[in-house]
């Protein structure tokens, strides 16, 4: 083990941690703002109770993922040094843009929300909690555009004297078609995330409190968030298919990898289960659908795809000896998982809608354990696309220009980074509790009670009376 290890682990540890909370404040901001608007444009109460409940878990989980989203920025400078001083000129771009209009943007209607109740006219709160989930939003895509450059480094050139990548088309940056894809894609997964936890909150409270004065506002949070699920699953699939294609064009490895396809093949199936040698240079049993992987890297049934040893002569070819094939376990494995908990998902939403119809009170336990499990599925469903996205890029830190192992910074110690990685790693296992501990109190609180305080009494005196903070 040596600091490029441990470095690797950390970045890869707090990534994945951080972005438990991105999919999740990226849609529900989206929801919290409809909720709102259909308050404000029927006056329904239940609405309202709605978006004050969902709203105070968006607020928990939004504020958690700043606090996680900080330690990325810094891992840049401190353990990857090299790369930074590489890409430096064109990744900054994007991530200033983010930080200093889209988060800001973010920020600053989020704290008029949270203080404008009651305060700010109805439309212009309304218009703040929408420019806040529109800010949520452009934060993702300028992110995504930054990684899409290390996937597919477009718009720029190397300057032999500096040995640097130099900013040549910054719109290139934006409209990098790996982005454009990406962006819509991981659009969708969020929702599901989102849709996930409205459905769980809402379905635990209409089958423990079925008397409650708030069962219709249950009711519709949960099936608004169930059908929130489907369609968004309907929407990661089709967007996933187009990812899959623009992969096989600017990273065929990756897409090999994700399949297990060690030969050429035209046309290729679509492995469901592969078992390969353990160096990882062959296939020794597959269970195979015909065609189903030429359609989905290439749009034709009878298309090519290449394999992994093919490509890896390839590239040992063109950028020199060495290997440059991913951990294929790990690439197999996780496309599946992916794939896998994202329909597990749908699945259990589609049962929750099936238990309401027609007014209908689901009554299964069963229904309701698959329900409390519910957020987790799409949740992981999310971190194994990353962890495929990044690892099936290896060895490559930027595809084709620079290796991992030469972005590392040289001048940090393996004790440096296993002290840092060690800490990060304490901190957010009690960041975890924290924010779990919070989500689960108020979620079993319960939308608010609207009725109003009375009117206090002249004669106290205001020496006595306690000091309160209402949402």
């Amino acid at each position: 083990m040596d600091a490029l290890d441990v470095a690797r682990w950390q970045f890869g540890v707090t990534t994945v941690y951080h972005f438990l909370f991105v999919p999740l404040t990226i849609g529900l901001s989206v929801l919290v703002a409809i909720l709102q608007t259909l308050w404000h444009r029927t006056g329904n109460e239940r609405y309202l109770k709605l978006t004050k409940f969902y709203g105070k878990l968006f607020l928990i989980n939004f504020a958690m993922g700043v606090v996680t989203g900080i330690v990325q920025e810094f891992q840049f400078g401190m353990n990857w040094s090299d790369y930074s001083r590489f890409v430096g000129d064109i990744f900054g771009a994007p991530l200033a843009i983010e930080a200093l209009v889209a988060f800001f943007l973010e920020s600053t209607f989020i704290g008029l929300w949270i203080f404008g109740w009651d305060r700010l006219p109805k439309r212009l709160h309304l218009a703040s909690i929408w420019a806040a989930a529109i800010g949520t939003n452009l934060s993702a895509y300028f992110i995504l555009a930054a990684n899409s450059f290390m996937q597919n480094p477009v718009g720029y050139t190397i300057n032999p004297e500096t040995g640097r990548a130099e900013l040549t088309d910054f719109v290139a940056v934006l409209t990098n078609k790996v982005a454009l894809i990406t962006f819509p894609h991981t659009l969708a997964g969020s929702f599901l995330v989102a849709g996930s936890l409205v459905v769980t909150v809402g379905l635990w409270h209409v089958m423990r409190n079925r008397d409650s004065a708030d069962t219709s506002a249950y009711r519709f949070a949960t099936t608004f968030g169930a059908w929130v699920v489907m369609v968004s699953t309907a929407l990661v699939l089709i967007t996933g298919d187009i990812q899959g294609k623009i992969m096989t064009q600017v990273q065929p490895m990756k897409m090999a990898a994700a399949e297990g396809l060690y030969t050429t093949e035209s046309p290729a199936s679509f492995s469901v289960l592969t078992i390969g040698s353990l160096d990882g240079s062959r296939e020794i049993f597959a269970l195979k659908i015909p065609y189903l992987l030429s359609y989905l890297g290439t749009g034709d049934p009878d298309g090519t795809v290449q394999g992994i040893n093919d490509l890896q002569a390839q590239y040992a070819s063109q950028y020199g000896a060495g290997s440059y094939t991913p951990i294929i376990p790990v690439t197999y494995w996780s496309f599946r998982f992916m794939i896998g908990f994202g329909l597990a998902a749908a699945a259990i939403a589609l049962l929750v809608l099936w238990a309401q119809r027609k007014g209908r009170t689901p009554t299964s336990r069963w229904l309701l354990r698959a329900g409390l499990i519910l957020p987790v599925l799409p949740l992981l469903a999310n971190s194994f696309g990353w962890i495929f996205t990044e690892m099936g890029r290896q060895p490559w830190i930027v595809f084709g220009e620079m290796l991992t192992r030469d972005g590392v910074s040289r001048s940090v110690s393996l004790a440096e980074v296993l002290t840092s990685f060690t800490a990060f790693t304490l901190i957010y296992a009690a960041l975890a509790v924290i924010e779990f501990k919070l989500l689960v109190r108020y979620a079993k609180a319960g939308v608010p009670d609207l009725t109003p305080a009375p009117e206090p009494d002249d004669t106290d005196d205001d020496a006595e009376r306690p000091l309160a903070f209402a949402y």
